[in-house]
């Protein structure tokens, strides 16, 4: 297992409440904030290629633009139709005002 973290952002670019995409080599990486705790999850439906940063934030978790799949920020397993399967999450940590992602 890799344990290398990347810095993605800075911390104050991600209000509560909002998300922000960013790219790290090839991945599309959606990062978002609810109540203070940092997610990143891979921008992409695992139903149909749709960008979830263009959804919206339910809660702790992030519904997708186009056809309402709702995906939990923390285990990125589906919550609600039609997606099945499970959009790849990733291990945070806030560190010298920076976002790092583990990929």
């Amino acid at each position: 297992m890799n344990n290398h973290f990347t810095p993605v952002a800075l911390s104050h670019a991600l209000k509560t409440g909002k998300m922000l995409r960013v790219n790290v080599g090839e991945q599309n990486i959606l990062l978002a904030n609810v109540d203070g705790e940092i997610y990143a999850v891979e921008d992409m439906c695992s139903h149909e290629d749709a960008s979830l940063y263009n959804g919206a934030l339910k809660g702790r978790c992030v519904e997708c633009p186009l056809h309402g799949s709702h995906f939990d920020l923390k285990t990125g397993e589906p919550q609600q139709e039609p997606a099945t399967e499970a959009i790849k999450t990733f291990s945070v940590k806030i560190e010298n005002e920076k976002i790092w992602v583990q990929l």
